[in-house]
Parts: structure tokens; C-alpha cells; sequence
């Protein structure tokens, strides 16, 4: 059959067989990149591959290779900045290890929606695993379920736990605050996030930590939802009284909607109130004024989690990925009386 025959329908391995002059098994070789074969001949069968746009068959490739060549990605949010450049960080590297990426939304946060989430998964022969649910109910469901692939999680409670790379949510809450600090601040309050949501409540744990670190008396956390909107209703309860001179906020988000409430009130920023936020999402550059915020490396965290999926080697990466502070132009130091 001449390469035009083979154009008229999908191709299959026999048909790339045949038109490279080897045998299917050499093509499937070559599909599964077998060391032996010679350069020589692996070149004739992809560039023939190429010319009759033959595309390996995934189903039949895992039942041979017991491979999918597929990540599962479990993700209980996409709609916040973090999760949402966390799977796309996940994806990139997967693509770059000639993997496809599988993203499954999860329902709820319960242990029916987790299961059902990971049924999927699995039922697509799935490889490992990438969590990428932030909630503390999530991962605690995740830690007693016994399952038959790799997985790891960019979502750091435990230092110590191998199925974990993530960015230290901890140090980049101290590297604000102590930024603060540093500019003379001394009553400085804190914009959380969710309590439920890990990044949250380690965000929280590094103010406070840095706070009492330098003898400071940390104020009441106020819990907020992420959003802009409750940045902006923040703003009365945060300066009711005056003494706050600066906010170390959970997300970039609410450091918005902070802003936008203090210009209201007549505060200048940073004149009045200095402002922190954290993610360094790609709007806070142009932030009037422009934010200073805590970048993460979330290339990084997808190479590495992937890393620990596919290699031995990943599992000697216990190190968390350490964030970067960006300082811009919503702080500045204490403005003495």
C-alpha cells in the first residue's frame, strides 16, 4: 500500500511498518522508545510516523506498557489565581516529559466527591497523581486512602512528608511581615484567607510567628474569602480605631479591594497604611500604587511535583520551594509624627 492508501483512513502501526521497511514490533520500539534500537532506524520510523500523521493509539500503548503516559490532576478549585497557575505549572512540565495531563474538578470536599474524583482518575490508567486541592478536608481524606499510583500534593501541612512539594507558604507570610517590620511598622494587621484552605492558615501561622519573633503584639486575623469585595469591606473593621499602619494581606486579591477601600476613606497608600499582598498575580504590578507581594514559583512547583511522580530520583527533593518577596510601591517606612 503506497503512503497516499494510507492517507485515505487513519494509519495504523502495520502501515507505518510497512512504509519505514521494518516490522510493527521495531515501530512499537520505537513508540516506547526502546533502548536498542539503532538511530538510523528509530529516525525512518518517526519520520515516516510524521508523513502519515500516525498517532499512537494511548489505549492500546498502556495495556502494552502498562503505562497511560497520563498524570491525573485532582483539583477541588480553578477559579483563585494559585490553583488555577499551580495545574497549568503541572500540565507545562507533564507536556515537557512528553506526558498528558488529566484534570479532574472535584464536586465537594467530601470523601464520596474525593472517590468519585479519583475513580476517574484511575480509570484512565493513570500514572500518578497530582493534588491540587487546597482545602484541609481534602488532603486529610487523601492521607488514608490506599491507593495503586504514585501521588504528591503541592499543598504543604507535614515538612516531613515525602507525597508532598509545595512552595513555604510559612517563610513568605515572614518574608512580608519582616519587610514591615523592617520599615518601622509596628501595628501591623493581618487579611486571611479562608482557615480551611492550607496556604491560609500557614500564611496566618508566618505572621504571627515573625510578629512574636521580633516582640510584636500580632492582631485579631481577620478571616475574609479571597475576593476583592471582602478586601474592600475589610477596610472599616482594619482602621476603625487608626493605630494600624500596615496590612500583611493573604492574596493580592483582597490587597485590591483594601486599597480601593482606604482611597475612599482619604488614606493614601503608603503614605498612611503600607500594604502587602501575596501571589504576585499578574494584575499587582498595575495596582495604583503597584503592589509589593510574594511571588511563587509555580514552574518550579510543577517540575518538581512531576519530578516526583516519574523519577526516583524526585523523592530526594524534600526541600520546599522558598517565595520570592517583590517590593513595589504600597510600602514604605513608618512616616514619624
Amino acid at each position: 500500500m503506497s503512503t497516499s492508501d494510507a492517507r485515505r483512513r487513519l494509519p495504523n502501526m502495520r502501515d507505518v511498518a510497512k512504509a519505514a521497511g521494518v516490522s510493527h514490533q521495531t515501530v512499537s520500539r520505537v513508540i516506547n522508545d526502546h533502548p536498542s534500537l539503532r538511530d538510523e532506524t528509530k529516525r525512518r520510523v518517526l519520520e515516516v510516523m510524521a508523513e502519515l500523521n500516525y498517532r499512537p493509539n494511548r489505549a492500546a500503548r498502556a495495556l502494552v506498557t502498562s503505562k497511560s503516559h497520563t498524570i491525573g490532576v485532582l483539583a477541588s478549585h480553578r477559579s483563585e489565581y494559585g490553583p488555577a497557575t499551580m495545574i497549568e505549572g503541572v500540565e507545562n512540565a507533564a507536556k515537557d516529559r512528553g506526558f498528558f495531563a488529566s484534570t479532574v474538578n472535584l464536586a465537594g470536599s467530601d470523601d464520596s466527591a474525593i472517590r468519585a474524583g479519583l475513580d476517574h482518575l484511575m480509570n484512565q490508567a493513570v500514572d500518578g497523581i497530582v493534588l491540587v486541592a487546597p482545602q484541609v478536608r481534602v488532603f486529610d481524606a487523601m492521607s488514608l486512602l490506599q491507593l495503586d499510583v504514585p501521588f504528591v500534593s503541592v499543598h504543604q501541612r507535614d515538612v516531613a512528608d515525602r507525597h508532598v512539594i509545595a512552595v513555604d507558604q510559612v517563610a513568605g507570610a515572614r518574608l512580608a511581615t519582616r519587610h514591615l517590620i523592617a520599615q518601622g511598622h509596628r501595628r501591623i494587621a493581618h487579611l486571611a484567607g479562608p482557615q480551611e484552605w492550607i496556604e491560609a492558615e500557614a500564611r496566618t501561622r508566618g505572621y504571627l510567628d515573625e510578629m512574636a519573633q521580633n516582640g510584636l503584639v500580632a492582631e485579631n486575623p481577620i478571616i475574609g474569602d479571597w475576593s476583592s469585595d471582602f478586601g474592600y469591606r475589610s477596610g472599616s473593621e482594619l482602621f476603625a480605631d487608626g493605630s494600624v499602619t500596615a496590612v500583611v494581606s493573604g492574596n493580592d486579591q483582597m490587597a485590591l479591594g483594601l486599597i480601593h477601600a482606604l482611597r475612599e476613606r482619604g488614606l493614601d497608600v503608603p503614605g498612611d497604611i503600607s500594604i502587602v499582598g501575596f501571589d504576585d498575580i499578574p494584575e499587582a504590578r498595575h495596582f495604583w500604587p503597584p503592589l509589593t507581594t510574594v511571588r511563587q514559583d509555580f514552574t518550579e512547583l510543577g517540575r518538581r511535583a512531576v519530578s516526583r511522580l516519574l523519577d526516583s530520583v524526585g523523592e530526594l527533593i524534600t526541600e520546599p520551594i522558598e517565595p520570592r518577596l517583590i517590593i513595589r510601591a504600597s510600602t514604605a517606612p513608618l512616616a514619624h509624627n
